[in-house]
């Protein structure tokens, strides 16, 4: 799956993403943030290494339940999810190195 580059509007609910299958990333944000913005590039070359990777781009803000159910408090956070289990997160990445350790831990190998 490619990198979504639009943020979705219309957010799914938690239980859409707690029975999700395989490994996936959540990424919370805003087209307005700065640190959003500043992230794409390196998401982008992360995603380009794992096409099997669901990547769900989600705008966030006040009053927004998905993000206040994950605790979301800061832009970009990214949630890495397995079958609809968060492993583990990263807030404000600015380094490759750090969320392609984060896929690994996600990946599910045969």
């Amino acid at each position: 799956m490619t990198m979504n580059e639009v943020y979705a509007a219309i957010e799914p609910v938690r239980t859409e993403i707690d029975t999700l299958e395989g490994p996936a990333m959540l990424e919370f944000g805003s087209p307005s943030c700065g640190y959003c913005r500043a992230a794409q590039a390196t998401l982008a070359s992360v995603l380009a290494d794992h096409p099997q990777l669901r990547h769900i781009k989600i705008a966030d803000g006040s009053g927004r339940p998905l993000g206040r159910s994950f605790r979301v408090k800061l832009w970009p956070t990214l949630l890495f999810l397995r079958n609809g289990q968060e492993v583990t997160r990263l807030v404000r990445p600015d380094d490759a190195t750090e969320i392609r350790r984060a896929v690994a831990q996600i990946e599910i190998t045969n």
